[in-house]
């Protein structure tokens, strides 16, 4: 089986894959932000009672979105590459992790940017806050247990086993505003209970911040692929193709 997937996925043909992919969906994500921002930031209704203060959202809540599905990604990937010992797994689940690290960092920046006016204050211990701030501090320790080792196979299961265990950190984010009193807001029905000319701009943000996610990962999964391919000699064809290209 392991030698089938091989043949149908060689990393050749996946980098040259990610070439293909990685652009077009680097430029829908620019098309897709660009409704959602101009609409929602220069368009939308303000809010009855945030005011304009709320319009930070089509920042926020995408980033939010991003950072719990990156990591539910990151943790299937780590479990194929751990069960079926499918080291493209292992790559791609350390691909997506610096995208993570950046959503959720945006994401708690933007929070305390929110609060600030909502709160009185930029920080609070808030249950939904302090979850998430957690699961920064997981994306980073997966990214350094990676780069702990020298052989980059066993520092990808090491970073695989890391991110499984930080699993159980994604429902308390999500029901923690259920389980706990908070002061952040429910998020559940958000996109229910809102206008629908605020809602509209909301949903292009988000799919926007999924395909951003989508054409970073597929880049650094190639220069992922690069690296460990780099004694091959189809690495060694394709440096040739490019100096003689930047020649011309």
């Amino acid at each position: 089986m392991r030698t089938r997937f091989y043949h149908a996925f060689p990393p050749q043909r996946l980098y040259a894959l990610c070439g293909r992919i990685s652009t077009p969906c680097g430029l829908l994500a620019t098309f897709c932000l660009l409704i959602g921002w101009v609409w929602g930031l220069a368009f939308a209704p303000a809010d009855y009672q945030q005011g304009d203060s709320f319009r930070i959202m089509y920042m926020h809540v995408p980033a939010a979105i991003g950072s719990l599905s990156i990591y539910l990604l990151m943790a299937l990937a780590a479990f194929i590459g751990l069960v079926w010992q499918k080291n493209l797994a292992s790559l791609a689940a350390m691909a997506m992790a610096p995208v993570g690290a950046v959503f959720t960092f945006i994401a708690l920046c933007t929070g305390s940017l929110w609060g600030k006016p909502m709160w009185g204050a930029w920080w609070v211990w808030d249950a939904r806050l302090t979850s998430e701030l957690v699961l920064l501090f997981l994306y980073i320790g997966a990214i350094a247990l990676y780069q702990a080792f020298d052989n980059r196979r066993q520092g990808g299961k090491a970073a695989s086993l890391l991110i499984l265990v930080g699993v159980v950190n994604i429902p308390i984010i999500h029901y923690s505003v259920e389980w706990w009193y908070t002061l952040h807001q429910g998020s559940t029905q958000m996109q229910q209970t809102i206008s629908p000319l605020m809602r509209q701009p909301l949903r292009w943000c988000i799919v926007g911040y999924q395909l951003l996610f989508a054409a970073l990962t597929l880049m650094r999964l190639r220069n992922l692929i690069l690296y460990q391919e780099r004694h091959q000699d189809w690495v060694s064809v394709l440096a040739q193709k490019e100096r003689r290209g930047e020649r011309l």
